[in-house]
């Protein structure tokens, strides 16, 4: 499902509805810094799985993990089992188009991602 942009909502912050909205129940296809996509996938259950083996993660660390999502003052959190040392993080999540967004994670750091298809 795509949600509707016009000019003045290109820039806008998720809030907690659109997250569930827009998010859960998705899988959601991270950019790699060197190429290729990273995807996350946001399980109603509260769970969050990924698989990097496509970008050659499996060459530096555990190719795949899960862990737990939630939503936090209109941020999306997580918490890896293996991945980041299984540090929890939250991310601000910004309207870029149609079915694109920037992430802003807590440590400031960003990137972007598309909403790809229902799981």
């Amino acid at each position: 499902m795509a949600f509707p942009v016009n000019s003045a909502a290109a820039e806008q912050s998720f809030t907690a509805s659109d997250i569930q909205k827009l998010i859960v129940g998705k899988r959601i296809y991270l950019a790699a810094p060197l190429g290729g996509e990273f995807p996350l996938n946001y399980r109603r259950s509260g769970v969050v799985d990924g698989s990097g083996e496509a970008v050659g993660l499996g060459r530096l660390a555990k190719p795949n993990d899960t862990g737990k999502w939630w939503i936090k003052n209109d941020r999306l959190c997580q918490q890896f089992t293996t991945w980041y040392k299984g540090a929890p993080m939250c991310f601000e999540l910004i309207r870029t188009g149609e079915t694109t967004l920037k992430w802003i994670r807590d440590n400031g750091q960003t990137g972007t991602a598309r909403i790809g298809e229902s799981i």
